[in-house]
C-alpha cells in the first residue's frame, strides 16, 4: 500500500478515488431490449452464454427448495437463523417508529401514513460465489415493512442450480418466489416482466458492473435502492491502534474483488509504516491474498493527515461505504463524520462482523452515495401516503394568500378553482 502525506485534503480527495470503467453501457442496453422483446427466451439465452446453464423452468419449485435444505448442515442453518434474528430485531425497532401522524391546520387535516411498497425484487449475486447473507439483508427488511410480494433472483451455476445456502436463506426469510437468473437479464425481467417473472415496483441488492448498469438504466421506470460499486473501507486510526487489527480489516474487505477501495487515514507516521509492513506480510499467506493484494496495491492507500479534523474532513469527502474508527477517543471523531454508509466505532467493531452478525445491514452506499443515504433498511420498502381533508371555511381562510401566490406564478385558474367554491 502507498503511504501518502496529505497536505491539501480537497485536492487529495479529488485525485485519489479510483475511476470505474464505463464500457458496458451498450451491452447492457442490448440485453435489456432483448429481454423486453423476447422475455423468457432471452433470459435462457443469456444464462447459457454467461452461466453455461440450460434453464427450462426459471422459477424454483417446492421440491428444489426442499432439496436445498437437504444440502445445508444443521450448523449452517443455525447461523442463517441467528443472522436473520439479529437483523430482524434492528429493523423491527426502526419500523416501530413509523407511526401514522395527523396534522391539523384551521379546518384542514393532513394524515401521513407509512405504507409498504407492493412488490420488490431482491438481486443476490451468485454463480461462482455464494452470498446468503445478502439474502438476509434484503429480504428481512422488506418482510418487516409488509411488502406483499418479494422475489429473489440469483444467477445459477453451470448445472442450472442456485447455491443451496442462498435458496434456504431466501426461504427462511420469507421470499415468495425464487428465480434462476442473474446479470442484466434478471434486472430487465424484474423491471418489465416476462411470462415467468412478474414485474416489480422496486429492485434492491448489490451486484457486479453489469447489474449496476442495468439498475441505472431501468430506474427510469422501476424504483431502485442504490447503485452499488466495489466494496469500500476507510479506517481512521491513531498511534493507540493495533496495526495487525488494521491490516486484517483492510484485507478482509479487499478480498471481495480486485477493484475494492480500502484505505487507512492516520496522523501517525509510525502507525502508517507498521500497517504497510503488516499488510505486505499477511497478504502473502492468507486465503484470497492475491485478490486482496491487487486491490490494496492499485487502489488502496495510507494517508497521513496533520490533524484529527483533517482526517474527519477527508472521510466526509470520500464518504466510504464502511468507516472504522480506531483511536483513543473514537466517539469524538465519529461525531464529526456525516458521510459514511456505516460507522464502526472502537477496536472491536470490525466491518467483517457487520457484514454478517452485528445486526446492521451490509447493503450500503458506495461511490460517494453515503453523502445522501445510509444502509438498506425498512425505509427503502415503505412510502409516505398523504391524505388531506379541507373544509370550505379552511379554503376561505387561505384564499387571499392563495390568490397572491397564483397570480405571482401566472396560474390564475388555481385561484379560480378555489374562488368558485366560496360563492
Amino acid at each position: 500500500m502507498r503511504i501518502i502525506k496529505v497536505s491539501d485534503v480537497e485536492r487529495f480527495a479529488a485525485r485519489i478515488v479510483p475511476k470505474q470503467p464505463q464500457n458496458n453501457k451498450s451491452i447492457v442496453e442490448s440485453i435489456i431490449r432483448d429481454v423486453r422483446k423476447n422475455g423468457d427466451a432471452a433470459i435462457r439465452k443469456y444464462e447459457r452464454r454467461f452461466s453455461n446453464a440450460n434453464i427450462s423452468i426459471l422459477r424454483l419449485s417446492a421440491n428444489e427448495i426442499k432439496d436445498a435444505y437437504s444440502q445445508v448442515s444443521r450448523k449452517e442453518l443455525g447461523a442463517l437463523r441467528f443472522a436473520k434474528a439479529r437483523l430482524y430485531k434492528t429493523e423491527s425497532t426502526v419500523m416501530s417508529l413509523l407511526k401514522d401522524k395527523t396534522i391539523s391546520h384551521d379546518g384542514t387535516r393532513i394524515t401521513k401514513r407509512f405504507v409498504p411498497i407492493q412488490s420488490v425484487g431482491c438481486y443476490i449475486p451468485g454463480g461462482l460465489a455464494r452470498y446468503p447473507s445478502s439474502v438476509i439483508m434484503s429480504v428481512v427488511p422488506a418482510k418487516i415493512a409488509g411488502v406483499k410480494r418479494i422475489l429473489v433472483v440469483s444467477p445459477p451455476n453451470s448445472d442450472g442450480k442456485i447455491d443451496p445456502l442462498t435458496v434456504v436463506a431466501a426461504n427462511i426469510c420469507g421470499a415468495d418466489e425464487i428465480y434462476k437468473t442473474g446479470g442484466a437479464q434478471s434486472i430487465a425481467a424484474l423491471s418489465y416482466g416476462t411470462n415467468s417473472i412478474p414485474k416489480v415496483d422496486k429492485i434492491v441488492g448489490p451486484g457486479g458492473a453489469f447489474v449496476t448498469t442495468a439498475k441505472s438504466q431501468v430506474s427510469i421506470t422501476t424504483g431502485i435502492d442504490m447503485l452499488a460499486g466495489p466494496t469500500e473501507l476507510g479506517i481512521i486510526a491513531d498511534s493507540s491502534a493495533d496495526p495487525k487489527y488494521i491490516a486484517l480489516d483492510l484485507i478482509s474487505q479487499a478480498e471481495h474483488s480486485s477493484d475494492t477501495f480500502c484505505y487507512l487515514i492516520t496522523t501517525s507516521a509510525r502507525l502508517a509504516t507498521s500497517v504497510q509492513k503488516t499488510v505486505s506480510e499477511l497478504v502473502q499467506t492468507v486465503k484470497r491474498g492475491k485478490i486482496a493484494k491487487y486491490g490494496l496495491e492499485n487502489n488502496g492507500f495510507i494517508g497521513i493527515c496533520k490533524t484529527c479534523s483533517d482526517m474527519a474532513r477527508l472521510v466526509n469527502i470520500l464518504a466510504p461505504e464502511h468507516l472504522q474508527i480506531m483511536t483513543s477517543n473514537p466517539k469524538s471523531i465519529a461525531n464529526k463524520v456525516s458521510s459514511a454508509g456505516l460507522v464502526l466505532i472502537g477496536n472491536n467493531t470490525p466491518s467483517s462482523a457487520s457484514d454478517y452478525l452485528l445486526g446492521s445491514n451490509h447493503i450500503l452506499p458506495t461511490g460517494g452515495a453515503a453523502k445522501t443515504r445510509g444502509s438498506l433498511s425498512v425505509l427503502d420498502f415503505v412510502k409516505i401516503n398523504t391524505q388531506i381533508t379541507s373544509s370550505k371555511r379552511a379554503l376561505a381562510r387561505i384564499s387571499e394568500h392563495l390568490q397572491i401566490l397564483a397570480d405571482a406564478e401566472g396560474l390564475s385558474n388555481h385561484y379560480e378553482a378555489v374562488r368558485g367554491r366560496l360563492g
